[in-house]
């Protein structure tokens, strides 16, 4: 299935499929495509949607996870969804929880894969070697089990970001906003239905952040993929595609 982008309002988004509303929220280098596995599996039966949350077109004052939090609240008010299932991969799953702690009981479902939020380490908390193609290829394998996942045109993409001024200074702020941004207090308080799958060789948020989400939010339950690292809907689309869709199933 290509992925269609629509618009509407000052909104851009996917939106796929008709049921049970699952909105996808990328993370800090993510795209539509982190994602196309899910939509080609979930849109026969579910309404899959994507928000392009916009990292670089903040004000890089107003540059942090609040702020997307902020932007995915007023996006799903705008779209009038409801009762939906919220899914967020690394920083989208940290934006996740945000918009949770403060609409609880609008969330039917939540899914944290590789989220952030209590503990990463960040994929470079500065780009001092930015230039260099073979050092930021290292970075983008850093987030796989296995390196060979990181194709060219992920590391292009990565590498024409990190090589953009005005994208570098956001990158960096919303990376620094959300190690300062540490939520297990509030996610204590979490009593939603709630799914984490992890990648058993995550690097990013090593497997001990998923048990300590597991600790913290007493209604969640913890599946783990092996050989994956911290994108497991990339790394490992169908055994990810399977704990989800079978997990969906007992919550619908």
């Amino acid at each position: 299935m290509e992925i269609e982008i629509k618009k509407k309002g000052v909104y851009r988004y996917v939106e796929e499929g008709e049921g049970p509303v699952l909105i996808l929220l990328h993370g800090l280098f993510g795209a539509l495509s982190n994602w196309k596995e899910v939509l080609d599996k979930f849109s026969g039966k579910y309404k899959v949607v994507i928000p392009l949350m916009p990292i670089y077109d903040m004000p890089l004052l107003l540059t942090n996870v609040s702020t997307l939090s902020l932007f995915v609240g007023r996006f799903i008010k705008f779209m009038r969804y409801r009762d939906f299932t919220l899914i967020g991969n690394s920083l989208g799953g940290h934006v996740a929880l945000l918009y949770i702690t403060k609409h609880p009981k609008k969330v039917h479902r939540l899914v944290l894969t590789g989220s952030s939020g209590l503990y990463e380490n960040a994929m470079g908390g500065t780009f001092p070697r930015r230039e260099d193609y073979e050092f930021i290829k290292s970075k983008v394998e850093y987030t796989f089990y296995d390196p060979n996942n990181a194709t060219k045109e992920l590391v292009d993409e990565v590498y024409e970001i990190v090589n953009n001024r005005g994208k570098l200074v956001r990158i960096l702020a919303l990376a620094k906003s959300a190690i300062r941004h540490n939520m297990s207090e509030d996610i204590k308080k979490i009593e939603t239905p709630t799914c984490l799958i992890w990648g058993k060789q995550d690097t990013v948020t090593p497997p001990e952040v998923a048990v300590d989400f597991h600790t913290l939010i007493k209604s969640s339950e913890l599946f783990w993929i092996d050989k994956c690292g911290h994108a497991p809907m990339m790394e490992q689309p169908q055994e990810f595609n399977d704990i989800l869709y079978n997990w969906l199933e007992k919550q619908y």
